[in-house]
């Protein structure tokens, strides 16, 4: 199975209403009981009226949509961690299940999930290499473009008529 890592920093926070929360924010997830109203969100979204919060959590996701009878995903993976003394926030979303872990353990516990057969990807690494191939190309490109104004050049030149002028430089 597959897990995406989030390279954000999220915030576990209790508010005092909902209406500051920017819900067109890249991550968001509300929940509301009847004792309380939760937040959790990329801390920088942290809405002003907070009344608690805490931070310093990061997290993945499982990679793909999960089917509603799917059973037992999210409890392995918190047993897993469990074994290795690491605590879990878990969240679910229609399609999928996020885990945020205190950023402490988060590391290590990439690292035990690795190790018990789980692939992590990191999709700004991705994004990174892509955009070095991407320079790279356009240097190549560039490079290419160079070299055959410079096999142009290289070529004897002749007056219209046919006589020899010398070679290019």
């Amino acid at each position: 199975m597959e897990l995406k890592k989030l390279n954000e920093n999220f915030s576990v926070c209790r508010v005092e209403d909902y209406s500051l929360v920017n819900l067109d924010a890249e991550y968001c997830f509300i929940g509301k009981t009847d004792e309380e109203k939760s937040l959790v969100c990329i801390t920088e979204d942290v809405p002003l009226n907070t009344l608690k919060r805490d931070d310093g959590w990061k997290g993945f996701r499982i990679r793909g949509v999960l089917d509603f009878s799917l059973v037992g995903i999210l409890s392995e993976i918190s047993k897993i961690l469990a074994d290795n003394g690491i605590a879990i926030f878990a969240l679910s979303t229609y399609n999928t299940d996020y885990v945020l872990i205190k950023e402490e353990n988060y590391q290590r516990a990439l690292e035990v999930l690795e190790w018990s057969g789980y692939r992590i990807t990191d999709e700004s690494l991705k994004e990174q290499k892509r955009e070095q191939f991407d320079t790279l190309m356009k240097e190549a490109a560039a490079d290419n473009a160079f070299l055959e104004r410079t096999y142009i050049c290289e070529e004897d030149f002749k007056y219209p008529d046919g006589e020899n002028i010398g070679r290019g430089k």
